[in-house]
């Protein structure tokens, strides 16, 4: 490191992996709970705040739970698997039908394995208990834009951090030459790359990356059985959008270009603020609901050069010489090209330092990515604030975007140094621990904001609920309303209500699910339905009258229903 600060090898005043943790991992433990208790106090009181998205995909669980449909598409496009509506079919159908809470614990369960495959991965890079539980602390924590990609079943988000960190351990157990159920392995690594193919392709930055340091690392081995047993798996994995393209003969990647929007009318400089500036911050969790403070944009402001220090000082572990393995770490002879291997896993834990340096760089690499894909698409430009979702993959890059800084912070001091060489060195830990204390602290408030959102959401839920009750006391079976109501209250009802969407000049609108369409125009006299204040119950309370042509009104908080005479 510059101005003579000396590191310290790697891992060192921590821990080794394998050996008593001691109060590190008392702590560690204690933040994977607090993270997963404090996600499950927020499903409690019905938050994040659900939408009719999210509803889309509790229908097609409901639907797969009665055995009515099997979608392989988020209903209405041609892109997004629905992965998360196969994992909530089974709750519901255990539980005896759907509810907001059975759809979001497979959620739950993915952020579970996210957290503890990142902390799996963190130790296997560094080697470094203490660095794990700062990792840890970080995505323990959650604002309002973080804890929605978490725990909203909208389709793809839970499931691809999870997803990524697996890939990521994975290529690390493979590239290191672990000989204990290689194939499976391999086979793990091919259907996750292809089922997230099917799933979203936001994280195929990390897929990309990760399978090079395979290619790197294995390129022999991949010419034989792995590399066979890759190929089937990955094309297991993504069987269900392959199947679906050659029956109907579609490109979804066709639908996923047109949906990103890359050649729509945004400027570029809206795009650079809002991929750039706006989008880190929020999308990595530092802001607070809806918006982003000016000092909360720091974080972007930083990224590029923590981008840049992550990646040379992976590139310099990439390069350094590998060191002859021991008679204790045999390599196996079916790893990795090259010595790699032999100095791969030594039984507790760690990895070679060019192989855990090719994975940090690949992680760095995915980042760039990711950042790159999402400020070239109009998304970025048009709306920022939504639209950060699409870098909730950076938190897999956390690791290594942290590790150099946290690397400066534990260097011992220079001995014997000058006065100033000791002045700047210090001087260099202290803006290391800043920037790792900032962090924790700007995450740390964001949550706060978030969690500050909780009761108004369940009150919010709570009106909507009386909404299904009175709706049913009503004897209504049909009605028209929003797109952002309709089958959030189809789902609700568990299809007691059945809603077609409308615009707010009372013409059809968007129906993600057609049949619900086809069975509302059948229906006699539907009624109609649109939240107090908003432009379609003002165009409604235009038809309210005493005429015969006209709606009766009944009100109720936050709603209002019209029935027809």
């Amino acid at each position: 490191m510059t101005l003579g600060v000396r590191q310290q090898p790697r891992g060192a005043d921590a821990p080794r992996p394998g050996t008593p943790a001691g109060l590190v991992g008392w702590l560690t433990g204690l933040a994977v709970l607090a993270g997963v208790g404090y996600r499950l106090w927020l499903l409690a009181y019905a938050t994040p705040p659900t939408n009719s998205d999210e509803a889309t995909m509790g229908l097609a669980a409901l639907h797969i739970a009665r055995g009515e449909d099997f979608p392989v598409w988020f209903y209405g496009q041609q892109y997004m698997g629905t992965l998360e509506a196969y994992l909530a079919a089974p709750v519901f159908a255990v539980t005896g039908g759907p509810s907001l809470l059975g759809l979001r614990l497979p959620t739950l369960a993915l952020y579970a394995v996210f957290l503890l495959l990142t902390w799996r991965l963190t130790l296997r890079l560094t080697g470094d208990r203490w660095f794990g539980l700062l990792v840890v602390a970080l995505l323990a924590l959650g604002s309002d834009r973080v804890v929605k990609n978490q725990l909203i079943a909208g389709g793809g988000y839970p499931e691809m951090n999870a997803a990524g960190a697996a890939l990521a351990v994975l290529a690390v157990d493979l590239a290191t030459g672990r000989s204990r159920w290689r194939l499976a392995r391999w086979a793990a690594w091919g259907s996750l790359a292809g089922l997230m193919l099917w799933v979203d392709p936001l994280v195929l930055p990390y897929v990309v990356a990760t399978g090079a340091v395979l290619v790197g690392f294995c390129r022999r081995e991949l010419r034989g059985a792995a590399g066979a047993v890759l190929g089937a798996t990955a094309v297991l994995g993504a069987a269900p959008l392959l199947l679906h393209s050659l029956l109907n003969g579609r490109n979804p990647l066709t639908a996923v270009l047109a949906a990103s929007g890359a050649n729509a009318a945004a400027g570029w400089a809206d795009r650079l603020y809002g991929g750039l500036l706006l989008g880190p911050s929020l999308g990595l969790g530092f802001c607070a609901p809806g918006r982003c403070a000016t000092w909360q944009l720091w974080w972007s402001l930083a990224l590029p050069l923590l981008l840049v220090a992550a990646a040379v000082t992976a590139w310099r572990a990439l390069r350094r010489p590998a060191v002859p393995a021991g008679p204790a770490a045999p390599a196996s002879p079916a790893g990795p090209d090259g010595p790699d291997g032999a100095e791969g896993a030594d039984g507790v834990g760690r990895v070679s330092p060019r192989v855990a340096g090719a994975v940090r760089l690949a992680l760095t690499v995915a980042a760039v990515g990711t950042l790159g894909a999402y400020t070239v698409s109009s998304s970025a430009g048009l709306t920022p604030v939504e639209s950060a979702r699409y870098l909730s993959c950076l938190l897999l890059s956390l690791p290594a975007l942290l590790w150099p800084v946290w690397t400066v912070a534990r260097a011992a001091l220079p001995r014997p140094a000058s006065a100033p060489r000791a002045l700047g060195a210090r001087l260099v830990r202290t803006a290391a621990w800043a920037v790792l204390a900032a962090t924790l602290g700007t995450a740390a408030h964001a949550t706060w904001r978030a969690a500050e959102t909780a009761p108004a959401t369940r009150a919010a839920e709570a009106r909507h609920a009386e909404l299904v009750r009175t709706l049913r006391q009503l004897g209504v079976r049909h009605v028209r309303a929003g797109y952002w109501t309709c089958n959030r209250l189809t789902f609700a009802s568990a299809e007691r209500v059945v809603c077609a969407v409308v615009d707010d000049g009372l013409r059809p609108g968007f129906d993600r699910y057609p049949g619900y369409r086809r069975e509302v125009d059948r229906a006699a006299a539907p009624a109609w339905v649109a939240p107090t204040g908003s432009p379609l119950a003002a165009a409604l309370d235009a038809r309210h009258g005493p005429g015969p042509a006209d709606l009766d009104l009944v009100t109720i908080d936050g709603w209002r229903i019209y029935l027809p005479r």
